[in-house]
């Protein structure tokens, strides 16, 4: 989720670089830094926070402050790279920020995602002389592209691209080639701004819109050579490649959104890449799952535990419900979950042996810190899920671990409810593996299950649109949604039923389906859509009795259901597919169409999706 941005060209690029970051500062606002060619020199400046914290250390090296200034005069170099992180790998600290260097300080490089085998590439870097001065994974590209670098800039990075692993977009320079940046591509984004005499690369639009509208889409897979006076783009076997400059006319805003109409929609469309994120990494070894400095909480913490509490709120509720069901199937430890609200009031039995885990995407919930301080005070372990660094909970918490879902604008929590799910599912694995409660076989055949979320979203995404928009167009009038699920797809019930009701006002009850006869049935009528989970699991064949249920009653069945399914099409009026995955880890799926659903009803309805109506985005209040 980090912001890359770079320029060649014939103008100070000291400016252009801060402007540019400035615009992708939403990517990422742990550190940032710029590293600018000049004279044979690269010289390079990092800050820990946001841009006014680089503006100042940069002032300061400017005026010779402090124990560095510059070795040349900024304002002549004219080739430069700049990074605004959002921390996964490693503290928030200046060593950690980008750019990052080689030993010899000649090539400078900015990196966007996640390197799955950085430690055996760091490991044999290592061997052969390189010193590495960060925690990151991102150094290791540095290093990689320097040992390839053999006077041609764009063949060590074609080099070092064909032994990189991950989900990641990066960028080079080097003090030797002052005439050339070379940038590499693989899943993240990356976009070449063409100038007159002048090129830019970033990450997204918004970091070059004011200099120029005219653009070149970099495809998965591709490397691209800047020059001055051109632009080449090649694949990983160097063969070139021909790319068209499309001149775009949107505005500032549209820019940001990345061209979406909303910025809901466009984090959507962000899952499969902050799932990559999220998972990447810690699934690199395929056996098993590491889950990386958990502070206080070592590997015998998650092997003794006697009990798991999950609190949360909201979408962070539901996440930990399906945490629930995958710790207990897993790991076999007995997991209770409460609304962190009633949590903090009811006065728990909890203690030594505990471990209580508190999901909070922004790390600032007031009712889910409350409930993690009283587990704490009273001697359990506690443990913080949450998308930012810095945030209260991980100072709170005894050990955290991040989603890395990147920023979120929209109100309606999406792609870090995934990201959330697909960290307690990583927990559960991990646990499993220290408990030995599943067999080697079977560990291996869910971490490869996880490890295809990216692609599988990415599938998912490019069907689900069109079709819950059909759904939409035919239900976006109506006042009341029932929605059922049984068992790992009743918390997918849940989040659906909430996201229909946050950005479309509709009124909307979601249950378990086994309770329907308990009381919901009593509104069903010819008029009522029903959303059921149907994906596939031991219990679908009790999902498809409710479904009948539902249809003797003359509502209208809109089924979730897994693609290769020949039955819930005879029983629903309509169905919503999602790609085949093993049955435990078919919710991370079933919940984007719901999505795009209560997206779509709410388009149709003319309302504001970014920002409903009484609702903020971190609840900082009880």
């Amino acid at each position: 989720m980090c912001g890359i941005v770079g320029y060649i060209g014939s103008r100070p690029v000291q400016e252009l670089l801060l402007c540019g970051l400035e615009k992708l500062e939403y990517r990422g606002y742990d550190s940032a830094g710029i590293s600018m060619v000049n004279q044979g020199e690269v010289d390079s400046v990092r800050a820990v926070g946001n841009l006014s914290a680089l503006r100042a250390a940069i002032d300061a090296r400017s005026q010779g402050d402090g124990e560095q200034s510059f070795a040349t005069t900024p304002e002549a170099a004219t080739i430069g790279i700049g990074h605004t992180r959002w921390a996964t790998h490693g503290r928030v600290n200046e060593e950690n920020a980008h750019p990052h260097y080689d030993n010899a300080d000649r090539v400078h490089i900015v990196l966007n995602g996640i390197v799955e085998n950085y430690v055996s590439l760091r490991d044999r870097l290592r061997d052969e002389g390189s010193v590495f001065t960060s925690e990151t994974d991102a150094e290791v590209v540095a290093h990689l592209v320097s040992a390839h670098n053999k006077g041609d800039l764009r063949e060590a990075v074609r080099a070092a691209y064909s032994e990189l692993k991950g989900h990641y977009a990066f960028v080079a320079i080097s003090a030797d080639q002052p005439d050339v940046m070379v940038g590499a591509r693989k899943e993240c984004p990356l976009i070449v701004g063409r100038g007159d005499g002048e090129q830019f690369l970033a990450s997204a639009i918004p970091a070059f819109l004011n200099e120029t509208r005219k653009v070149q889409f970099i495809e998965n897979g591709e490397i691209v050579i800047l020059t001055r006076d051109g632009v080449e783009f090649m694949d990983g076997d160097g063969v070139a490649i021909e790319r068209e400059i499309v001149e775009i006319d949107w505005d500032e805003e549209t820019a940001e959104k990345g061209g979406y109409e909303t910025f809901m929609l466009k984090e959507i469309n962000e899952q499969a890449d902050a799932l990559a994120d999220t998972v990447a990494d810690r699934t690199a070894r395929g056996d098993g799952v590491d889950l990386g400095d958990l502070g206080a909480i070592d590997d015998e913490v998650l092997r003794t535990a006697k009990r798991v509490i999950i609190v949360a709120c909201g979408t962070s509720h539901h996440a930990g419900l399906v945490g629930r069901y995958a710790i207990e199937e897993w790991a076999r430890v007995p997991v209770e979950i409460d609304h962190a609200s009633e949590y903090r009031y009811r006065n728990p039995v909890v203690g030594p042996g505990d471990l209580v885990v508190g999901i909070t995407q922004s790390g600032e919930t007031a009712d889910t810190l409350a409930a993690m301080r009283l587990a704490r005070d009273r001697g359990a372990t506690v443990l913080a899920v949450t998308n930012m660094m810095g945030s209260q909970a991980t100072r709170d918490a005894d050990g955290t671990l991040f989603t890395r879902a990147g920023l979120e604008i929209g109100v309606a929590a999406t792609k870090t409810f995934v990201c959330q799910v697909a960290v307690m599912y990583l927990l559960g694995l991990r646990m499993a593996e220290l408990r030995g409660t599943l067999t080697p076989e079977r560990l291996a055949e869910l971490v490869t299950g996880i490890k295809h979320f990216p692609h599988l979203v990415d599938e998912l995404l490019q069907s689900a649109e069109a079709d819950s928009l059909v759904v939409a167009e035919e239900f976006w009038e109506e006042n009341f949604f029932l929605y059922l699920g049984r068992h790992v797809g009743m918390p997918v019930a849940l989040e659906g039923a909430l996201k229909l009701k946050e950005i479309s006002y509709i009124a909307t009850d979601a249950y378990a389906a086994g309770e329907m006869k308990h009381g919901p049935i009593a509104l069903l009528d010819e008029r009522t859509p029903v959303v059921v989970i149907c994906t596939e699991s031991p219990v679908l064949d009790k999902v498809i009795s409710n479904v009948q249920e539902v249809r003797a009653r003359g509502a209208h069945v809109i089924a979730v259901a897994t693609v290769g399914n020949t039955e819930i099409g005879e029983h629903a009026d309509v169905v919503l597919w999602v790609p085949a995955t093993d049955w435990m880890l078919q919710p991370l799926l079933a919940v984007i169409p719901l999505q795009l659903l209560a997206y779509h009803i709410a388009v149709k309805r003319g309302l504001n999706v970014d920002q409903p109506r009484n609702l903020a985005k971190t609840v900082t209040v009880e």
